[in-house]
């Protein structure tokens, strides 16, 4: 169960259902040949970038670049998930994005710099507005947040759980925050990343173990690694995030084939939920000469559960 709501107003919002969300691929809003190419990439969810891959003088072309795509894409029934990244509460420009993109029906917005439940509550106000506007359901709309992109929100990652039904997972990122503190790098010569951020990347998977919402590791900029970006796939799989975000769609086959269950891991655990099914009283079950207790069997149950869930949102 996760904690007390921070939010007494929200105490009864619970978490929906999530999708299950492999690979996040970026796209810049303003390049169509790079959107229309993100629609065949094979990402499960596609990010309609209007934040930091947009020049200031850029924004607006970018809102109404964003909007066309939008309005085509979703009447595909095989289409990705499909997000867009608004500029942060803090920029004041999260209004303008919204008005340009809620009535093209948008899956959900990737809310970044967020600190803490309070920076969703804010945003799904905001949604609700434009919902109202636009005759779409209350929630339609969903929300993924960037919870570790300043200092202020390493602070309050723990703040998400309650804070709205929109909320569909938790995502991190290094790049702003290096920024914010003043630091020269993020990363090791070895490409490891350092102290500072292997801290926000542990706050966002317990933040959204917290949330009782899946965790979304971050990009990977030294896209022609593929080695290093294959290891940090799995690293981040071993971990217990359940999917990967992507800047170039090369990414995007690596991350599907890392986060998806192989059949011998589905086999194992379909092992271990029929035991303990076959002894429900069992606090341990025994398979192969291997003890296999409770947390076991939650890690096993919920690797079945996203192998079944569906990756796209016309399937």
């Amino acid at each position: 169960m996760p904690p007390p709501s921070l939010y007494p107003h929200a105490a009864e919002v619970t978490a929906p259902p999530s999708l299950a969300m492999r690979s996040l691929l970026f796209v810049p809003a303003d390049s169509a040949k790079k959107l229309d190419r993100a629609m065949t990439s094979g990402a499960d969810a596609i990010i309609v970038d209007l934040e930091d891959s947009i020049a200031p003088d850029g924004k607006a072309r970018a809102r109404d670049s964003a909007a066309a795509f939008l309005r085509a894409a979703m009447t595909s029934a095989a289409r990705p998930y499909m997000m867009v990244r608004v500029n942060g509460l803090q920029t004041g420009l999260t209004d303008a994005d919204l008005d340009a993109v809620a009535a093209a029906k948008p899956d959900a917005i990737m809310l970044p710099k967020a600190e803490g439940g309070a920076s969703v509550i804010h945003a799904d106000a905001k949604l609700a507005v434009r919902e109202a506007k636009n005759g779409l359901a209350d929630g339609h709309i969903k929300i993924l947040p960037i919870a570790t992109e300043t200092a202020a929100a390493l602070f309050v990652a723990g703040t998400f759980a309650g804070a709205s039904a929109r909320l569909i997972g938790l995502t991190w990122g290094a790049e702003d925050l290096s920024a914010e503190i003043g630091a020269q790098a993020n990363r090791d010569p070895q490409g490891n990343f350092l102290d500072p951020y292997r801290l926000a990347r542990t706050l966002c998977l317990a933040g959204a173990a917290a949330a009782q919402v899946p965790a979304i590791d971050t990009v990977y900029v030294d896209f022609r690694n593929a080695d290093g970006f294959r290891r940090e796939c799995e690293e981040a799989c071993r971990d217990g995030f359940t999917g990967k975000m992507a800047i170039h769609p090369a990414q995007v086959p690596i991350i599907n084939e890392v986060f998806t269950p192989s059949a011998k891991a589905i086999e194992h655990a379909q092992a271990i939920v029929d035991a303990f099914a076959a002894s429900p009283g069992a606090g341990v079950v025994g398979i192969g000469g291997v003890m296999y207790d409770r947390p076991h069997l939650a890690r096993a149950e919920q690797m079945l559960g996203r192998a079944a869930s569906p990756r796209r949102a016309g399937a």
